[in-house]
């Protein structure tokens, strides 16, 4: 199993893992791409720069692969170089898998993220974390 930066010319292989497995994330242009392989993608996330670090989206695991700590470990990789703190927007169920990882309710959204939350909540029960990534390492 290898965990990498997917180069930036091949984000459609990841598009095209979610929409495998029926997923309705996508990979962001201009964002870092990182995939789990075992062979093919088997998880995949996103990040991308916004004021003060990276928000996380797109993490998602082929649920063959999950229970094995994949996500943990491809989170773990991606944000190992990160400066500042990474944010992410999640179902309240999934805060348990994310402070497991040391992520926390406990922060500060930049404006961006505070405005997307917003829209967000207006559809669907959301919460946002955060982990600053230097005290992780």
């Amino acid at each position: 199993m290898s965990i990498e930066l997917l180069a930036a010319p091949l984000w459609p292989l990841l598009n095209k893992f979610y929409r495998s497995h029926n997923s309705s994330m996508k990979a962001l242009k201009g964002g870092q791409l990182w995939v789990a392989r075992d062979t093919d993608i088997v998880a995949g996330l996103c990040l991308t720069s916004v004021v003060g670090g990276q928000w996380l989206t797109g993490v998602f695991v082929d649920p063959a692969y999950r229970g094995q700590g994949l996500a943990a470990r491809l989170i773990h990789q991606a944000v190992a170089q990160v400066d500042g703190t990474v944010w992410l927007l999640c179902h309240p169920d999934l805060e348990p898998l994310y402070q497991r990882m040391g992520f926390s309710q406990d922060t500060v959204l930049p404006q961006s993220l505070s405005e997307r939350l917003v829209r967000y909540k207006r559809n669907k029960p959301m919460i946002a974390m955060g982990l600053n990534a230097r005290d992780e390492q």
